[in-house]
């Protein structure tokens, strides 16, 4: 019954795809809203049985994938076209910023598209940190009272208590360190190109290698849907893993795509500017199927895994979305090319960059506070609010939207060395750990005497 509703949820979506129905603009964001939820749902309980049968860090790597695919699409849209229209380093730069946010010429709206691709992947990633960890960790608490979730930890004191995280997951943070300290170097080049992608990409295709290895853990915890697929006897559970998986997919890649277009044009109605858009509010709707499927792991008083897909989707998006966009670049050029941006979004990258890094100063030590939560969600909207307030001329300041940047840039960078000289130990324990899971991964024994949880 529970498959039948979340797919009853779709129906309406595939109905309309096929006859080609057309839909107002509201009525599209409604329905293709209700077939993401629908999908998310599925791709909850697909990756959950799959752990029956899979190291459960890779089925929470393909759930992360196919929950992001839709920011894959609009970025590889965006490079695609900054490719087909000879955007290049040099070609860029003999223009004017005003010549290319108007799209004056062909090039120009090459120029711009390049600088959009950058701007949705910055927006997304910043989102999936300042909205999905700070959240997700603020609505786990709140759902502990009901969940008895034993990653909870009520303290006394104002937001003391937090959600602790399994030690395990130190070998996805000391990965998404790695891709963190190489996104910092990628501005320098002035453009992103293969040695970032080289780089990149060899980095998650080195994780995925290594969770594979990994052992396949029993699990009683899990109830409901994934409970009874999981007693499928073969072939049946993997198919039917694949079936979910691969409907859920296909829903959330065929229907995000209109949501967010759909809530652009709405904000774009209402006088807001189209690069606000892209950057923020088409990622935010791309991002929903991760974190739906995320609320409901929560719900089941699975947090550790929760944060798992979050963090294995910041590692995917850091890796995978950065590296592959400027093949789909250099694929519609013709032929080997650097995806350029400007300073703007160098801008944009460090500051996300950054953030990266100040959230894994918080996570090193393997929980995060409520009091930390609302720091980095705190953190994450003023700065949108204040560079919107500045982009509508709401808000007189003496600097510029890119000076707003690189003083955030500034103070998570700051904050972040500050936290990790106070969590030298922890840092110490994450990285010893993740260390003795690719050496046991490798056959051979580990080196690091285990500390208690």
């Amino acid at each position: 019954m529970q498959i039948a509703g979340a797919v009853l949820l779709t129906a309406a979506w595939v109905g309309a795809s096929l006859l080609g129905y057309g839909m107002g603009r509201v009525t599209t964001v409604a329905v293709s809203g209700l077939a993401v939820l629908g999908a998310s749902f599925l791709l909850a309980w697909g990756a959950e049985t799959a752990e029956k049968d899979v190291p459960r860090a890779f089925a929470i790597a393909v759930l992360a994938v196919l929950a992001v695919a839709p920011e894959y699409a609009v970025d590889a849209l965006y490079a695609w076209n900054a490719g087909a229209g000879g955007a290049t380093i040099e070609a860029c730069s003999q223009l004017s910023p005003a010549a290319i946010d108007a799209g004056e010429t062909e090039l120009a709206r090459a120029c711009h598209d390049a600088n959009l691709a950058v701007a949705n992947m910055t927006g997304a990633n910043r989102i999936l940190i300042g909205v999905g960890w700070a959240g997700i960790a603020l609505f786990t608490v709140m759902r502990a009272s009901s969940t008895a979730d034993p990653a909870v930890v009520n303290r006394d004191g104002f937001l003391k208590s937090a959600v602790q995280l399994d030690r395990d997951i130190a070998t996805e943070i000391a990965f998404l360190f790695v891709a963190t300290g190489w996104a910092f170097l990628v501005p320098l080049g002035g453009g992103i190109g293969a040695l970032d992608t080289l780089f990149l990409v060899g980095l998650y295709v080195l994780y995925i290698g290594l969770v594979l290895k990994s052992d396949v853990e029993a699990h009683d915890h899990t109830v409901g849907v994934p409970e009874y697929l999981q007693s499928w006897s073969i072939p049946w559970r993997p198919l039917s893993v694949l079936v979910l998986f691969g409907y859920s997919g296909l829903m959330i890649f065929t229907a995000v795509e209109p949501f967010a277009h759909g809530l652009e044009a709405i904000g774009l109605a209402n006088g807001i500017p189209s690069f606000f858009m892209i950057q923020w509010v088409a990622p935010l709707a791309s991002e929903s199927p991760e974190l739906i499927v995320v609320a409901v792991l929560v719900n089941k008083a699975r947090s550790t895994a929760g944060f798992n897909a979050l963090i294995s989707s910041k590692l995917n998006q850091w890796t995978l979305l950065i590296g592959t966009i400027a093949v789909v670049y250099s694929i519609a050029f013709g032929g080997y090319g650097v995806l350029p941006f400007d300073a703007r979004q160098s801008a944009e990258i460090w500051i996300t960059a950054a953030q990266s890094f100040f959230a894994l100063a918080l996570l090193c030590n393997f929980e995060i506070s409520l009091r930390e939560a609302v720091v980095l969600f705190v953190l994450f909207i003023t700065q949108v609010l204040i560079e919107f307030a500045l982009i509508q001329d709401l808000l007189v300041l003496p600097i510029t939207s890119h000076d707003l940047l690189i003083g955030y840039t500034v103070l998570y960078v700051a904050a972040g060395l500050g936290l990790f000289f106070l969590r030298r130990e922890s840092l110490k324990e994450l990285f010893g750990r993740a260390t003795d899971a690719f050496r046991t991964a490798m056959g051979r024994e580990p080196v690091h005497v285990d500390q208690a949880d």
